[in-house]
């Protein structure tokens, strides 16, 4: 008699500590089942308990976000989310984590990031039309750090261009917490017709359950797992846990898929993403209020001897569960065969509500979906705000200017601010992506907000503008007000472009939630966010949360990263950051504070402090202003518009006149307040501030309607010359602030 093979084992406590169930999950789901469990069964578990998975230890917080809204077709909960634009169409958008697998391998881990948020948005129903992602890397002096750099990038690159989707902005810093966790986060959006949404629901009994797209490999196993813990000595050893992407197989499928959305034959569709098999089958079946059966041997395999356990933990790329309308799952296996791509009717849907696997014949596992999806435990782990830590005391006192002489040469400081990997170009990073592919982006990285054109056949063509934002140095000090903070400031850079805010997706990067001081940073976060949204009137209508983001027990800052979506009427009206031309004139928008270098750039890159008070959030005045800038587009009035946020003045003054390809321009702006600090003149990070640039003759009606509308001009001057300056308080040559500022990444991506 031959002994079972391992994966028919009853699985015991010491297997499920070892794949990451906390204690007492184990048991609680042994005991809802009544019996024992398998190791297929507990591998699923696994999974699914996962932080990546079920959001155990945020949900009880999350739920106090806004998330309707009148544009709001469906929110969180799905793949992404769906949001009105006019004329019966919607765009389809959402940002996630690749962190875990990048810092394993930078290139995979990357670019299966991109793959899978593109996979998110198309499953759908919506042809994606934009990119943009978020980096984070430790201290850039560390060898560590700049390989990893070099190689996320390469492989978003990779990926976006071989898509032919562009990407059309994102953000890239580092800072010395993570140096053991790097983060990567993507961002896709887009467009459907709002009556072609499919949604991932395994809906009406005796339909077909349809496998799609590549072939399921070994490679992803455990992912969502991984995903979810922390790192310690073993973490190159988690390399084949990290997923292999093929971009050009995934065209296929994206072609494929709309192809097959027109068929009149879909029910209801879910990627394969985090978990593979295992969390669509039981996501759609929860959804649905239905069971699935599914015979695992009908899985089309490219490695020899898989077993039920690796085929439903396998995350290989590039592949979709469908649900299909019985009898008609014919139509669509010829759509996807002729894309040359595998499509085999693996199961069918059932009453009852169970998940059903079987192995020729054998079943193998049958688990109610709801119990491993809906009903994960939540957890509400105690908090403490860590300034009330006594080594933490002086974290948002605020600062004694006194105690900090300005600089001896304001000049070079502010050059070498300009110089900084945070706040230098980051055209060695998008140089390396296709932003013109599909001819449809109006405005190209480098501005506040990336814009794309949604072509239509009204005769005037809508625009709708991204911004990814967030200051993890404002949320390390105070993660309420830092997460309030960086929301108005991605607010600020879709009013720079002249469009409304629609949406806001959120990636909530964090440490360990089982740390009190890491979980108030993580339940402050969202208490900031939520507060704010509500404030601007922008629902957060999908995102992610990436938890465990520390290595020995060090985490990183905590990162609650936000993506703001905004709508143009009308795309011809959009603005980019930079001047356009010399002679025109130039106006400081908004008042600046000197004492408000709590939290700056200027302190922390200049003089090593990162603490004091943070600005003054006032949304009001952040409303205002940034009603008046999109007045001023709408009325075609302003050429230029950038708002103010880390780096001050100084650093937006210079962003300014600096265009990647063509001379630098100069610029004398006079300050209507004379600061008593020159260096707090030139990087108090002030909010509900904006440089724009305008025709000299619609500078009175432009200085009349910000007396109107209760917008402060805290600065005049014109562009022209051969300096950056503001008189009284420094000067610099624009040629030699333009070189500092274009090659400050240059040796980073040296091999």
């Amino acid at each position: 008699m031959t002994n079972s093979p391992a994966w028919k084992r009853t699985a015991t406590a010491q297997d499920a500590q070892e794949h990451g169930l906390k204690a007492g999950e184990f048991d609680a789901v042994t005991k809802a089942l009544g019996r024992s469990i398998n190791m297929v069964e507990l591998g699923i578990c696994s999974a699914l308990f996962s932080e990546h998975c079920s959001y155990k230890s945020t949900k009880v917080h999350l739920r106090g976000l806004p998330t309707t809204g009148p544009r709001v077709i469906i929110g969180p909960g799905e793949n992404a989310c769906v949001v009105d634009i006019g004329d019966n169409e919607a765009v389809v958008f959402k940002v996630e984590s690749h962190n875990h697998p990048t810092f394993i391998e930078p290139f995979q881990g990357a670019a299966t990031g991109v793959g899978g948020i593109l996979r998110d948005v198309f499953t759908m129903g919506a042809r994606p039309v934009a990119l943009l992602n978020s980096l984070r890397f430790g201290d850039p002096e560390l060898p560590k750090s700049r390989y990893l750099l070099r190689r996320a990038v390469n492989g978003i690159g990779f990926y976006g261009n071989c898509m032919g989707i562009p990407t059309v902005g994102g953000e890239l810093s580092f800072h010395s917490s993570f140096n053991g966790n790097c983060l990567v986060n993507a961002f896709a959006l887009g467009v459907v017709k709002q009556d072609e949404v499919f949604l991932g629901t395994a809906a009406g009994v005796g339909n077909v359950v349809l496998y799609v797209g590549s072939k399921t490999g070994r490679d992803g196993i455990h992912g969502a797992s991984m995903s979810s813990e922390e790192f310690g000595e073993d973490s190159d050893a988690k390399r084949p846990t990290v997923q292999v992407g093929d971009p050009f197989q995934e065209k296929l499928l994206l072609e494929a898929c709309l192809e097959a959305f027109k068929s009149g034959c879909v029910v209801g569709v879910q990627d394969m993403g985090a978990a593979g098999l295992t969390s669509s089958s039981f996501e759609m079946a929860d959804r649905g209020g239905n069971g699935v059966r599914m015979h695992l041997d009908r899985v089309p395999q490219r490695e020899t001897g898989m077993n039920p356990y690796e085929i439903m933990l396998s995350e290989s790329q590039e592949r979709m569960l469908f649900i299909v309308k019985a009898g008609q799952e014919d139509k669509l296996i010829t759509i996807f065969k002729r894309w040359e791509l595998d499509a085999v009717a693996i199961g069918e849907v059932i009453e009852g509500g169970n998940v059903e696997l079987l192995w020729h014949g054998e079943l193998v596992s049958s688990i109610p979906a709801h119990l491993l999806t809906s009903a994960v435990p939540q957890y509400e782990w105690p908090t403490k705000d860590p300034a009330l830590d006594p080594a933490n005391a002086e974290l948002r006192a605020p600062i004694d200017l006194a105690e900090i002489p300005p600089p001896k040469d304001l000049g070079s400081a502010w050059l070498s601010l300009l110089a900084h990997p945070n706040l230098c170009s980051r055209h060695a990073v998008y140089s390396q992506y296709d932003s013109t592919v599909r001819a449809d982006t109006v405005v190209h990285p480098g501005s506040d907000a990336g814009v794309v054109r949604l072509k239509s056949a009204r005769g005037r063509e809508k625009g709708i503008a991204i911004s990814l934002d967030c200051n993890s140095r404002f949320c390390a000090i105070d993660a309420v007000k830092g997460a309030a903070l960086s929301l108005a400031e991605s607010c600020r850079n879709i009013a720079a472009a002249g469009a409304i805010p629609l949406g806001i997706s959120d990636c909530l990067n964090m440490p360990s939630p089982e740390n009190p001081e890491t979980m108030w940073q993580i339940a402050g976060s969202i208490r900031g966010l939520g507060e704010a949204a509500r404030q601007f009137g922008v629902p957060v209508v999908s995102g992610n949360v990436s938890l465990y983001n520390q290595t020995h027990g060090q985490g990183i800052q905590p990162t609650p990263l936000l993506a703001v979506v905004g709508l143009l009427d009308d795309v011809t009206k959009a603005v980019p950051s930079q001047f356009r031309s010399p002679g025109d004139a130039v106006l400081l928008l908004g008042e600046t504070r000197e004492a408000e270098l709590g939290g700056s750039a200027y302190l922390a890159f200049q003089h090593g402090i990162e603490r004091g008070e943070l600005p003054v959030l006032d949304y009001e005045a952040e409303k205002r202003a940034c009603d008046f800038v999109r007045s001023l587009i709408e009325k075609r009035l302003i050429s230029s518009c950038h708002d103010l946020s880390e780096g001050g003045l100084g650093v937006a003054l210079a962003e300014c006149c600096f265009r990647d390809y063509e001379a630098p321009l100069g610029v004398t702006l006079s300050l209507t307040k004379k600061n008593t600090r020159p260096d707090a003149a030139l990087f108090a990070e002030s909010g509900a501030r904006f440089i724009i640039s305008l025709p000299a003759k619609a500078v009175a009606e432009v200085k009349a309607a910000a007396t109107a509308a209760g917008v402060p001009v805290g600065g005049e001057g014109i562009v022209g010359g051969d300096a950056i300056a503001v008189d009284g308080v420094a000067s610099i040559p624009s040629h030699k602030a333009f070189k500092a500022w274009f090659n400050g990444l240059d040796q980073l991506f040296e091999a």
